[in-house]
C-alpha cells in the first residue's frame, strides 16, 4: 500500500525543514554537550540529568524520523496555480455563519499543517471537506459534531 501523501503549502514546508534542519544541527549538538556533561558527574546509575539527556535525545531522534518522512511523502501546493473560481487547498475563504450572522477566515490546508488557533483547517476537516470545490455566493451545509451549520462562501483568496 502506497503511503498517503501530506498535502502542503509552500509555507508550511517551509516551517517543517527549517524545523528538521534546527532539529539536526542545533539541538544534536546541544543534547550531546548535556550527555557528556551528565556522563562526567559520574555513576550513571542514579544520574536523573544524564536521565533526561537520554530521553530528550530519543524524543529529537523522533521527532526527525517524523518530519524526515513526512517531508519525503509531501506533495506542495503551488499557491500561484490555485484556481480562485472554486475552494481548493492553499485557499484563504471568507465565510458567513448563516445562523450567527458572524463572518469568519479560515486557510484550506493539509492536514499535517492544520491549526485551529492560526485558523488553518484541514481538507479532511468536516468544513474544510464540505468547502473544497465551491464557489464564492455558494451556501454550504455542513454536519459537525455540534449539529448542523450553514455558512455563506463570501470570499476566495489567495493565501498571503
Amino acid at each position: 500500500m502506497a503511503e498517503k501523501k501530506n498535502i502542503l503549502t509552500y509555507a508550511g514546508l517551509k516551517q517543517y525543514e527549517d524545523e528538521l534542519h534546527d532539529l539536526k544541527v542545533n539541538k544534536r549538538r546541544e543534547i550531546a554537550a548535556k550527555i557528556k556533561e551528565a556522563r562526567e558527574q559520574g555513576d550513571l546509575s542514579e544520574n536523573a540529568e544524564y536521565d533526561a539527556a537520554k530521553d530528550e535525545q530519543r524524543d529529537i531522534e523522533a521527532r526527525i524520523e517524523m518530519l524526515e518522512k513526512l517531508l519525503k511523502n509531501a506533495e506542495v501546493v503551488v499557491e500561484d496555480e490555485i484556481d480562485l473560481d472554486k475552494i481548493s487547498i492553499g485557499c484563504k475563504v471568507k465565510l458567513l455563519d448563516v445562523e450567527e450572522d458572524e463572518e469568519m477566515e479560515f486557510c484550506i490546508v493539509g492536514s499535517t499543517e492544520a491549526n485551529s488557533l492560526q485558523n488553518k483547517i484541514s481538507n479532511e476537516s468536516p468544513v474544510g471537506h464540505a468547502l473544497l470545490g465551491r464557489k464564492a455566493g455558494e451556501t454550504v451545509e455542513v454536519e459537525t459534531q455540534a449539529g448542523n451549520i450553514q455558512y455563506k462562501i463570501l470570499e476566495i483568496q489567495r493565501v498571503s
